[in-house]
């Protein structure tokens, strides 16, 4: 096991009513806020009119951002910015999913920076200080609500990068379960799809040792395979909800890869279908998770497959290495189409066309990867993906 230093320093919230910790939270950090949003849903759940409501009863001045895109553009990112600086703002909340929070995350480093907020995303050494973030979560799927990190789309250069921050991390998140119930079914399997994609590529590595990671994180992926079909069919269920909403949490930058961390693969590959193409995050995730763990299947690293099969999905230990391996990888596009997730990215609408420069962009750090890519290994993966 590796040395590793972690601190998560955001206060968590987590249950029915933890609303009521709102105003508390705000008051001890300012009282004037930018309200970041995505589209109407928290207002048709009434969540926006009960934060309202809090602000209005606690004196708290409140400006908003709304609109904040699935995968947020750093238009979106400056306009939050000027919001700020033009009414004096000193919290930001973020109300939604991880893509609010993300945007918000970076508003609050581009607002004490002079320069354009993409450089923060290109060289984060530039973040020296931010604003403070408060988060409420209406869906489980990117844990940005307890991590340093954040993913911006800057749509001019078909760029989606992702920054990482020790002060990214939000002072305080409200965590209510019942706040996911309203999440549609796609999203709910979209979600479910990341949550496991941030154990999966973290959990296959090749640091000797980290055998209560690997543990922790098997438990993640079984809560996920568990809990995620009833969520979907259930949206009201709220043990469902909550097992996967601290799913979400744990999964990245919690405690699973301390200690035995390794370099993303899927991640980086995904970017770049969503910086060309604008798709669902999770769905790309899950299509093209399979196919990397195919591509990547060989005597070295059949190893850690099988403690997937056998671990994970119940597979049986006396079967020859690869039969486990090559069940196991089934078995996840098996899960993926219970929830009715996309399988080819033709289905999202991405042909061949593209293909070649996606590789090129995504590969550099990947030789650093479980199994080590180059651009050709990543079109290789992308056309078994069509």
């Amino acid at each position: 096991m590796k040395n590793f230093y972690f601190r998560i320093p955001t206060e968590i919230y987590f249950g029915k009513g933890q609303i009521e910790q709102l105003a508390p939270s705000i008051l001890t950090i300012g009282r004037k806020v930018l309200l970041v949003y995505g589209g109407g849903s928290i207002k048709q759940t009434g969540l926006y009119q009960a934060i309202q409501a809090v602000f209005e009863q606690n004196g708290i001045e409140f400006v908003e951002l709304s609109g904040v895109e699935p995968n947020p553009r750093l238009e979106t990112v400056n306009r939050g910015v000027e919001l700020c600086r033009e009414n004096n703002v000193d919290v930001i909340l973020a109300v939604g999913g991880g893509s609010v929070i993300d945007c918000a995350k970076v508003v609050s480093a581009g607002v004490k920076y002079d320069g354009n907020a993409w450089d923060l995303v290109l060289n984060s050494k530039l973040i020296k200080d931010t604003l403070p973030l408060v988060t409420v979560l209406t869906t489980a799927a990117t844990g940005s609500e307890m991590n340093r990190f954040a993913v911006i789309s800057n749509m001019n250069t078909n760029d989606k990068i992702g920054v990482q921050s020790e002060l990214f991390y939000p002072r305080v998140s409200i965590l209510d379960p019942e706040y996911t119930f309203s999440v549609p079914k796609n999203q709910t399997a979209a979600g479910v799809a990341d949550i496991m994609s941030h154990v999966i590529e973290r959990y296959f590595n090749n640091v000797p040792g980290a055998y209560l990671q690997d543990r922790l994180s098997e438990s993640l992926l079984k809560t996920c395979i568990h809990y995620g079909p009833i969520a979907y069919r259930e949206p009201d269920n709220y043990d469902a909800r909550a097992n996967l909403m601290w799913a979400s949490s744990l999964a990245i930058d919690g405690v699973t890869w301390r200690g035995n961390d390794v370099r993303n693969t899927c991640h980086p590959i995904e970017h770049q279908l969503s910086a060309y193409y604008d798709i669902t995050h999770g769905v790309g995730l899950a299509i093209i998770t399979p196919h990397w763990m195919r591509h990547v299947l060989n005597d070295t690293t059949v190893g850690k497959f099988v403690d997937f099969g056998v671990n994970v999905w119940g597979i049986d230990s006396s079967l020859q290495p690869f039969q486990i391996a090559n069940q196991a990888i089934s078995k996840l596009e098996e899960f993926y189409a219970v929830l009715e997730i996309p399988n080819t990215l033709r289905e999202v609408g991405i042909g061949e066309d593209k293909l070649e420069i996606m590789a090129e962009k995504s590969a550099p750090g990947l030789e650093e990867a479980f199994s080590p890519l180059t651009s050709d290994d990543v079109l290789a993966i992308l056309k078994a993906s069509l």
